[in-house]
């Protein structure tokens, strides 16, 4: 049976009023998707809480369709639940679920790594480098979501490096869908530290072309996140 938990959170949630607004209908719904998924992935819409779409389009200052279509498109990456007649629910977080994740993503982050190791340019050596030592300073400043940010970047670096579109697409859609858990994860201040020496670990083994360190790098980073997440729910 699954088990779902839901994460106290005292963050208020604030809209940036600054930038001005698209005006198209089409970057409205982008807009409101964005800003609600990114509410959802950091928690800020708790796990198992109930939204309403007139609240969320005051919060966000847009209008009831594009939130509604917003809701829909979220619906369908597992991120919210629609019932009709009863409103919309954030999806709970699955530990089961997760772990399953974790099985997939591991077996084909080590594929996506061999083939980076074999394939990578320069240039996507010295991007991946550039990403993992921005992090220093969103370390010392605890800043998460700069860091959950970082990290869907350094990994899709790597699948880029792997000159494989599909494994890039599938590794992108499960970061996507373990967003929440990373959030989770990074909240412990031992295993943010030691997310990073990971990434180097990953990066030092990439710039090598060493295929077998590579892979026990991407193994240990994957394993602790498991490990974390067990301790953490």
């Amino acid at each position: 049976m699954s088990r779902s938990v839901v994460i106290p959170l005292n963050a208020e949630t604030q809209v940036e009023t600054s930038a001005p607004r698209p005006s198209s209908g089409a970057a409205l719904r982008e807009l409101a998707y964005a800003e609600i998924k990114r509410r959802i992935i950091s928690c800020e819409f708790r796990p198992g809480e109930a939204i309403n779409e007139s609240q969320v389009g005051a919060l966000l200052g847009l209008g009831r369709t594009p939130v509604h279509q917003a809701l829909h498109r979220l619906e369908s990456d597992g991120l919210v639940t629609i019932m009709p007649r009863k409103g919309v629910l954030v999806a709970p977080l699955s530990l089961n679920d997760v772990l399953d994740m974790i099985e997939v993503r591991l077996s084909n982050e080590l594929l996506c790594v061999t083939l980076a190791a074999e394939r990578a340019h320069q240039s996507d050596l010295q991007a991946m480098r550039e990403i993992v030592q921005r992090s220093a300073e969103l370390l010392e400043h605890r800043d998460i979501n700069g860091l959950m940010a970082l990290d869907l970047k350094f990994h899709i670096a790597i699948s880029a490096a792997s000159r494989n579109r599909v494994l890039a697409e599938l590794l992108r859609n499960l970061h996507e869908k373990q967003a929440r858990f990373w959030f989770l994860s990074l909240q412990d201040p031992v295993h943010l530290a030691n997310v990073y020496k990971e990434h180097m670990a990953v990066i030092d083994a990439l710039e090598r072309r060493d295929v077998p360190a590579a892979r026990e790098a991407i193994r240990e980073h994957i394993d602790e996140f498991r490990k974390n997440i067990i301790r953490s729910i």
